[in-house]
């Protein structure tokens, strides 16, 4: 059975598509863009899209957006991804401004959600050196002054701190109760005294940040939400942040699986397309099954968020759609630098370039163990 997309989505689906083909469409634009594959987001690109309405497609309308749901926005992921448009920003300033347009004051809405429809990238801070998949053991400080809040520590794998105008981040307000209580959010611009951003080196370029806190002054106004709830805060946000990644995954995982298509039909060996020999076919049988499985599990899981009540959370639903849409996104790169055969390995294809993008997804936002363990447990085991 097919994806069914309804009219207006089709129609934004082959505005990407066509917007992708003219503004990215070559391996030698790709590389321009992103400093030969070095930087994963190009601010041309990006405000070019937020001049097309496409940045605030999930954003309420009095602020910029389009107000528009799960499916929609699932569509843009997808078919951004597909078309291979260096926007990562694009995930965390979504998933940040979420978050304040959940719990953030009228000012902070304003701000940034306004900032974030007309192209600013937003970013969220977490992880710690100690404190990874267990976000409740950071220790990050956030401490009342006479003026706000000091804040001091350090932070680990920001994405794309190093590119946003402002950071979301949880620290620690108390050390009272669970290690699940007493985690506050505040907005940090990004570039505050007392706040430094350093770069860590990836296969994948520079995406990722270590955040050094040092005495980092905020005004009392910075906090978003309730002091202390900042956990219960972040589990709001668990479905748009898997979704998120589930939907770029899914576009990624459809253009390796068609670059290996196209391949495969061309490329000759014994006088004769390597497509054609039974053992590449079956490939490519069970890869396309696959493909098209994934893809009706993360639209299916995108309408039932859609249709429930505002608010409610889809724990094993969310987390078998990022499980999944990464796992094979990472799988069909993989098929695809083995089916390439030299060629997958080289700059040239851009195979390669697929596949640094999508090994790290199984890791990020949640490891594929973490979504395994929470699928099981939403089965009482």
């Amino acid at each position: 059975m097919p994806v069914t997309l309804t009219e207006d989505q089709t129609d934004l689906a082959k505005a990407i598509g066509d917007f992708c083909r003219r503004e990215i469409g070559s391996k030698e634009r790709r590389d321009e863009l992103t400093g030969g594959g070095r930087h994963a987001h190009s601010d041309e690109i990006y405000r070019k899209m937020a001049d097309l309405g496409w940045l605030g497609i999930a954003t309420p309308e009095e602020y910029g957006g389009a107000g528009q749901g799960m499916r929609d926005l699932l569509v843009f992921l997808e078919e951004s991804a597909y078309g291979q448009a260096p926007i990562a920003g694009f995930g965390t300033t979504t998933i940040t401004a979420a978050a304040i347009e959940k719990f953030g004051t009228e000012a902070q809405k304003q701000e940034l959600l306004g900032g974030m429809c007309r192209g600013d990238v937003l970013s969220i801070s977490m992880s710690e050196p100690e404190a990874g998949s267990d976000v409740g053991g950071l220790k990050c400080k956030a401490t009342k002054t006479e003026t706000g809040w000091r804040i001091d520590g350090q932070k680990t794998w920001c994405s794309n701190a190093h590119i946003a105008s402002h950071i979301l981040l949880v620290a620690r307000t108390s050390t009272e109760g669970g290690k699940h209580d007493g985690l506050t959010m505040f907005v940090v611009p990004a570039d505050a005294a007392g706040l430094s951003i350093h770069g860590i080196e990836t296969m994948g370029g520079k995406e990722v940040n270590d955040l050094y806190f040092d005495g980092c002054e905020l005004p009392a106004d910075a906090v978003v939400g309730v002091e202390g709830q900042g956990w219960r805060q972040l589990m709001a946000g668990l479905n748009l942040e898997r979704m998120i990644l589930a939907g770029l995954m899914l576009g990624l995982a459809r253009r390796a699986f068609d670059d290996t298509v196209a391949y495969v039909k061309e490329r000759k060996q014994f006088g004769r397309p390597v497509g054609s020999f039974q053992a590449m076919r079956h490939r490519i049988a069970d890869n396309a099954t696959e493909l098209a499985a994934t893809r009706l599990l993360v639209h299916d899981t995108a309408r039932v968020i859609d249709e429930a009540p505002a608010g409610a959370l889809f724990p094993r639903e969310a987390s078998m759609a990022k499980l999944k849409a990464t796992e094979l996104a990472k799988h069909l790169s993989l098929e695809g630098m083995q089916m390439l055969g030299g060629y997958g390995y080289a700059t040239e294809y851009g195979m390669e370039r697929l596949l640094r993008q999508s090994v790290v997804s199984t890791v990020y936002g949640g490891t594929s163990e973490i979504q395994r363990d929470i699928i099981g447990k939403s089965y009482g085991l």
